[in-house]
């Protein structure tokens, strides 16, 4: 029995199957996800799980070398992109559009969504991973 990080196991698969680039969203439990894609649905009611606490645990495992977030949260809730620039020190943020964020999510087949139950708007983050060499 694994003791610690993701317990989850198809998030911890999809985590230990991506390479260099793949795109991991986790998203709020309102973001539109496609049909067909790999998704994790960890969300049981509002706010539970919490998009922080889902992104927390994920970090401890995926090395992340570039993420991306909808301009709307930098205008819309500067404590949660406070808290996702704490956890995420040295990773290039890239701010875009919501409808280019959502653009992001449909493109291509390198992308996998976790689904939280968060209701803040906005709390979507696409991790592009990186390498640990």
């Amino acid at each position: 029995m694994k003791k610690s990080g993701i317990l989850n196991a198809p998030l911890s698969k999809i985590v230990a199957r991506m390479g260099h680039t793949d795109k991991l969203v986790i998203c709020d439990s309102g973001l539109p996800i496609p049909k067909g894609v790999d998704l994790v649905d960890l969300a049981v009611t509002q706010n539970i799980p919490r998009f922080l606490d889902v992104l927390k645990i994920t970090l401890e495992e995926l090395e992340v070398e570039k993420a991306i977030i909808a301009d709307e949260l930098v205008s819309g809730n500067d404590g949660l992109l406070g808290e996702i620039k704490q956890l995420l020190p040295n990773v290039v943020l890239e701010f875009v559009p919501h409808e280019k964020f959502k653009e992001l999510t449909r493109a291509n087949g390198d992308v996998a969504f976790v689904r939280t139950g968060e209701t803040t708007p906005y709390a979507n983050i696409i991790l592009i991973s990186g390498v640990t060499f």
